[in-house]
């Protein structure tokens, strides 16, 4: 009986689980349904995941793109930090009253517009230049001149010594490396500086350089000379400028600086010439060779009192007389006190005597007096104004007047 009733219950259960393994249209139906919407769900998330990478690969090449940018920016940033540009300039207006008959002078000029151009290759090697057009406009029959007044290479070779090698400014005098209108008083340059070393006097060589001890500094160079043309005698007439310049024979310059005190400048420089003829001995007497000597000290106190004074003299071989009688000795000094009333403001005083004939006799010498102001409406940008009464030998013009002027550097 009871293995009846276990039989019966096995055969229901069977013929149950058949009718549960095979579902109805419906069921299947809605089964397809929820597959369908199975796949369409898989689909959208995989629409998602593909827009995700397309997103995240165009930002990846974004950042590529931008990150190769700033390396590239860099770079040339970098290259930029180590290039420096400059310059300076000064428009000059001269209003002078010729005395005795003598001609006026009465004229504007923009003297000076130079550019400078520095890069520093590493930490001991740099270059420097400068370029110049002087009176505005050059050319055949024109009054300026473009000029290359600095290209030179500084290698420091040791601590504290380097090495100039090119195109560079003599190291002497007061003004002949620092000419910047906002660094001196007065319109015009002094004339001592201008017509005895000869400022501005450049030439091609080497140019040692360095510090002996704190505050005491050398120069000694080698290089190109001063040529006088046949009947020239003055110094400034020697300036060749590196320009094609006759090269038989070289000069050579050595000087002493002292800055170890505050506000406080001593130099003295000697300059020589081996042939200011160039081996062309037109004189025939040999070699005109010739020895400059020039001492100058500057002084700038913390309560705005100032002092300048410079003396210079050439001592030329005494064939040059038959050139120029007396042009043997050439010679100059000035003295300039000044007062520095406030960082805008600051008046001067000069007096300048020199003689490009001092070797004879003759009344060859000439001065000048003169007084004015600075006014600094920037650190590196000035007015100027002075008034001048010039000294000259008998027979020779003489002038009297006043000057305005206005210069600049950065």
């Amino acid at each position: 009986m009871l293995k009846k009733a276990v039989l019966a219950l096995a055969i229901g259960s069977v013929t149950l689980a058949s009718h549960a393994a095979t579902p109805s249209s419906e069921e299947l139906y809605e089964l397809i349904k929820q597959q369908q919407a199975q796949i369409e769900a898989l689909k959208a998330k995989l629409e998602k995941t593909d827009k995700k990478v397309a997103v995240a690969e165009q930002d990846l090449g974004a950042k590529i793109e931008a990150t190769a940018e700033a390396v590239e920016q860099s770079a040339a940033a970098g290259a930029a930090s180590k290039t420096s540009i400059g310059g300076y300039g000064e428009l000059h207006l001269n209003r002078l009253n010729g005395i005795d008959g003598a001609s006026d002078k009465n004229e504007i000029d923009f003297h000076r517009f130079v550019l400078f151009f520095g890069h520093q290759f590493n930490d001991k090697v740099r270059f420097y230049s400068e370029f110049e057009l002087e009176h505005a406009l050059a050319g055949d029959g024109k009054p300026g001149e473009v000029e290359l007044e600095q290209a030179y290479i500084e290698w420091d070779f040791a601590q504290n010594h380097s090495l100039q090698s090119g195109v560079f400014l003599i190291p002497v005098g007061i003004l002949n490396e620092t000419h910047e209108p906002d660094t001196f008083y007065g319109v015009e340059r002094n004339n001592v500086e201008k017509n005895i070393i000869p400022t501005t006097w450049w030439e091609g060589g080497l140019n040692f350089k360095g510090e002996l001890a704190e505050g005491l500094t050398y120069n000694a160079a080698g290089h190109s000379g001063l040529y006088l043309a046949d009947g020239k005698y003055k110094i400034r007439d020697g300036r060749q400028k590196v320009a094609s310049a006759p090269a038989d024979t070289f000069a050579y310059t050595g000087r002493i600086k002292y800055t170890g005190v505050p506000g406080l400048e001593l130099a003295a420089t000697l300059n020589y010439q081996d042939d200011m003829m160039q081996g062309e001995d037109r004189l025939g007497q040999g070699k005109l060779d010739a020895l400059l000597f020039e001492a100058h000290a500057v002084y700038q106190s913390a309560n705005g009192f100032g002092l300048r004074a410079l003396y210079a003299q050439w001592d030329l071989n005494s064939q040059i007389n038959d050139v120029a009688a007396g042009a043997d000795e050439q010679y100059g000094w000035y003295i300039e006190p000044s007062f520095r009333i406030n960082e805008n403001w600051g008046t001067f005083a000069r007096y300048s005597m020199w003689d490009n004939q001092a070797g004879s006799s003759a009344d060859t010498e000439y001065g000048e007096w003169s007084l004015g102001v600075n006014y600094w409406i920037a650190p590196n940008a000035v007015l100027k104004a002075d008034i001048v009464s010039e000294e000259v030998p008998t027979g020779k013009d003489r002038r009297e007047g006043f000057n305005l002027g206005v210069g600049y550097s950065f």
